[in-house]
């Protein structure tokens, strides 16, 4: 008897998100399913990990399926460190993260901890996919998402994903019947333009919130926010080797 793959579900929302649920659902169609969550929201913290407390994690059933659930107070970088290394009999064959409710493409791969986790997975060895939409209401529709992630994830399962890559999945909002299909592509050169909102709370004392504008200037046609912007379905291989090879030989000029 063939044996299910082995699937261990992450995000960043938190164990309660709705995109989770419907990430639980899709991947109960393909295989052995274990969910490690953080127990509260831990949108754009990263690679953070739990060094300076303790942590938490206990087993729970929020919803029925054959799913094997834990709920964990860490990061999403500490769910899939605990989930390999110690709640789990045997390595996973795929790590899949998300849905995040909102976008991770571009720049934002480096803050999410969606994407952080499914990094995680990959430094352990686990092929790995983060999955995002571009809807952050907790409310979204995910429906129109979950034949192109099955798809995905079956193909993942059968090529493999290349050592060392880990795929960065967003989608549009779009309804199911206008999204165009699937681009590879790479990740466009665009930014956050900060601004610190300053206020001053009833006790006089100052405080400030994190705003700021999105500003995408690369214009070429082979980038996840063109894929994105035009209808499609964009898949970035990304990589936790941030090495900057293109600049070594540069770098020996300098005779240090």
């Amino acid at each position: 008897m063939k044996t299910k793959p082995l699937i261990l579900v992450v995000n960043d929302d938190g164990i309660t998100a709705p995109g989770l649920r419907a990430l639980i659902e899709i991947m109960n169609e393909i295989g052995e399913v274990v969910v490690v969550a953080p127990d509260s929201p831990q949108s754009a913290m990263g690679h953070a990990i739990t060094i300076n407390s303790t942590l938490h994690c206990q087993k729970i059933n929020l919803t029925n399926g054959p799913q094997l659930e834990y709920s964990c107070s860490g990061t999403p970088a500490d769910c899939v460190k605990l989930a390999v290394n110690e709640l789990l009999d045997r390595k996973p064959d795929l790590c899949v993260s998300g849905i995040n409710h909102g976008s991770n493409s571009s720049i934002n791969v480096i803050y999410s901890g969606t994407m952080s986790a499914a990094m995680e997975a990959g430094i352990e060895g686990v092929p790995a996919i983060g999955f995002s939409l571009l809807d952050f209401s907790w409310n979204a529709d995910f429906n129109p998402l979950k034949r192109f992630i099955h798809k995905i994830t079956i193909k993942a399962l059968k090529n493999g994903i290349p050592k060392g890559v880990v795929l960065n999945v967003n989608f549009p909002k779009l309804k199911e019947e206008n999204i165009k299909g699937v681009k590879i592509c790479r990740q466009a050169k665009a930014s956050w333009v900060e601004e610190f909102d300053k206020r001053t709370n009833p006790m006089g004392k100052e405080y400030y919130w994190l705003t700021g504008t999105f500003v995408n200037k690369d214009k070429e046609e082979d980038t996840d926010e063109w894929a994105l912007s035009h209808g499609y379905v964009s898949v970035v291989p990304t990589q936790f080797d941030l090495t900057a090879h293109h600049s070594i030989k540069h770098l020996n000029k300098w005779n240090l």
